[in-house]
């Protein structure tokens, strides 16, 4: 069958963005309400990404963050998207991640990427002597696997907690190179076409027809993560999504700045260069009204087959930011409903 707004979930990625004059204080509350409100919206995970030395964003312990979610939701999903396991000992994200799905059980999911989450100074300050770890990725991928594993239980050395533990594992991507691993190990796959869509469709093709069914997966499964800006008019929903656009354009220069707010016009705030620069990192960003994203988003899940769809919005106006989200539930649900509908009356 394939896969349309209907049968697809939806989730969040939060990459805990410090809006201009404001503190990452202010970002945690933010985020925490975002969370509570979605869960009411009925979607299905809220995710956190690992990032470092940037201005703009505040989640550097992603692991904390986690908990601080879970613990002001109730049924929520909450996980990492991702942790940059090569920044990290995998018995020490095993021992983390195992006791917050103690404490959270069937809430708890680890999202891995093996990029740095930051420049390469900064990640010589994480990593230390360890700066070709990330060639260490899939080994290391499977160490994580074996201390979750109940077989480990006989060996010196055990995560605990966290052995045992059904604890999901996604692969994180934003290239080719992740969807080989992911096929290979059996894993779901979450590709981050949200700022690196050029190889979108090549890595999802390599990552179904090298899939190999595991023990946690039988069948390939696909997370996309998208920028959503949603709102009463597609003038509105562009206006907001200037925002966005001061954002990468931000980090494509260097930059590195705390979320504006939006402008009526970006033309005197780029050339030619950069904004061709941040239009190709956004080229999978649905911004309008709800009309518009039903009919861009139901376009893109049936060009891409997706089986989760993962927004990210990085919007000023915190209320407008909920609202986005309420919008993008209510696009979703409403595509499903005729669709049901025409399914029911060809019986």
């Amino acid at each position: 069958m394939t896969n349309s707004a209907k049968n697809v979930a939806f989730s969040v990625l939060d990459l805990a963005p410090i809006l201009a004059n404001a503190t990452p204080t202010d970002t945690f509350r933010n985020s925490l309400r975002l969370a509570q409100e979605v869960e009411k919206l009925g979607y299905t995970r809220f995710w956190l990404s690992e990032h470092h030395n940037m201005a703009s964003v505040a989640s550097s312990a992603p692991v904390v963050l986690i908990g601080y979610i879970a613990g002001g939701t109730t049924t929520l999903r909450v996980g990492s998207g991702g942790i940059m396991l090569p920044n990290h000992a995998p018995l020490v994200v095993a021992e983390q991640i195992g006791t917050l799905a103690s404490l959270y059980p069937g809430r708890i999911d680890l999202g891995l990427g093996r990029a740095p989450g930051s420049d390469q100074r900064t990640a010589q300050a994480i990593r230390g002597g360890r700066m070709g770890s990330a060639q260490d990725f899939p080994r290391e991928v499977q160490q994580l696997q074996t201390y979750f594993s109940a077989a480990n239980s006989t060996a010196a050395v055990r995560a605990i907690p966290g052995e045992g533990l059904d604890i999901p594992i996604y692969i994180l991507g934003s290239s080719t190179d992740s969807a080989y691993l992911a096929a290979a190990l059996g894993l779901p796959y979450a590709f981050a076409s949200h700022f690196a869509p050029g190889q979108l469709l090549a890595a999802l093709e390599i990552y179904r027809q090298n899939f190999r069914p595991s023990k946690a997966l039988a069948k390939p499964y696909v997370i996309a993560c998208v920028n959503v800006i949603a709102a009463a008019t597609d003038e509105q929903a562009t206006y907001l999504s200037t925002s966005l656009q001061q954002f990468m354009m931000s980090v494509i220069t260097g930059r590195p700045a705390p979320l504006q707010p939006p402008v009526e016009s970006m033309a005197a705030l780029w050339g030619p260069a950069e904004q061709h620069a941040v239009q190709q990192m956004l080229a999978y960003s649905f911004i309008g009204s709800p009309a518009t994203l039903q009919q861009d988003l139901q376009e893109f899940i049936h060009e891409t087959q997706v089986d989760e769809l993962m927004a990210t919005s990085n919007i000023f106006d915190q209320e407008a930011r909920v609202h986005s989200y309420r919008l993008l539930a209510e696009a979703l649900q409403s595509v499903a409903q005729p669709q049901a509908a025409a399914e029911l009356a060809l019986r």
